[in-house]
């Protein structure tokens, strides 16, 4: 089995997020807490779980230097106040946060279509050295160990002739409408085996959708998928969508391997699941997370 080493991941948060508008005029989604982390970090603690060295942040032009201040702002003042009012553990989470491997935001390449795929073109340039690097959504967040992040780079231990490796979850009911779902050559999904790609069809009809199986935006590439995800091969609403390039790349005859999560994914992609994750966070992680039943009661006595 050969070793091989994937240094770099691509998070993508470079969309509108206008189902949360006022607030995304200002601050960008992955942005937005869970606890007292962003969505983002979590989604890039995973990243460090997995040993990535490099990750590139691809951001509106509004939340560039917003994602560049959170990276790099050492707030000394802050720092120094609380050193003197003996608080200096309070410094530590900050502290954590500017020690994170190397991190390079980008905006996404104003020339492309619009679609999901495009921030993903966007950074071409920044890993077209690297053997294979991940490519995550920044509204998708794991919880767990081992995080798909690392997931997915034992896969490609395991498949060292992988072109690319995507992760699935099981999806209920019609929510896969919302999602790319992911039929299988071997037909029903093995653990431990290497479930091969048969077909990825992009929102489907959930009456017509070939399985269950929903691609949510974790993945491995390597440089053939840049191939097809490019400004010429728009799809759906005239959008440039990964999992129309997963497809192509696909045809070719290309080796795309579907690995299911081994942790628990939930998705911040709009308000209602975002408030979901944020309560699940805070009910596991938080000190006072073990209240919130007892809030939940004093709010429906009023």
């Amino acid at each position: 089995m050969s070793e091989k080493k994937v240094r770099k991941a691509i998070i993508a948060d470079a969309g509108f997020a206008s189902r949360y508008l006022p607030i995304t005029k200002t601050i960008p989604k992955a942005m937005l807490p869970l606890g007292n982390r962003p969505i983002m970090q979590l989604v890039i603690e995973e990243c460090i779980e997995a040993g990535i060295e490099e990750i590139i942040v691809v951001a509106t032009p509004e939340g560039k230097p917003i994602y560049e201040d959170y990276f790099n702002n050492n707030v000394n003042r802050i720092r120094k106040q609380l050193d003197v009012q003996g608080k200096a553990d309070r410094y530590v989470p900050v502290q954590e946060v500017l020690n994170f491997p190397k991190m390079l935001v980008i905006t996404q390449d104003p020339s492309l279509p619009y679609g999901n795929g495009s921030p993903f073109a966007s950074a071409k340039n920044f890993v077209e050295n690297e053997e294979a690097f991940l490519a995550f959504y920044s509204d998708d967040v794991v919880f767990g160990k081992p995080g798909d992040a690392k997931t997915l780079l034992e896969a490609y231990q395991q498949n060292p002739d992988a072109d690319a490796i995507i992760m699935v979850k099981e999806i209920l009911g019609d929510e896969i409408a919302k999602y790319a779902a992911v039929s299988l050559k071997n037909g029903q999904y093995q653990e431990g085996k290497p479930n091969i790609l048969a077909n990825i069809v992009e929102k489907p009809d959930p009456a017509k959708a070939p399985t269950h199986l929903a691609s949510y935006g974790r993945y491995l590439f390597t440089q053939k998928i840049f191939d097809f995800l490019a400004a010429q091969n728009t799809g759906k609403d005239d959008e440039l969508w990964t999992s129309d390039a997963i497809g192509r790349l696909n045809q070719t005859g290309a080796k795309v391997l579907v690995q299911k999560s081994k942790g628990e994914w939930m998705t911040t992609g709009d308000p209602e699941n975002y408030f979901k994750a944020h309560l699940k966070f805070v009910v596991e992680q938080e000190k006072y997370g073990s209240k919130i039943k007892t809030w939940l009661k004093e709010f429906e006595g009023k």
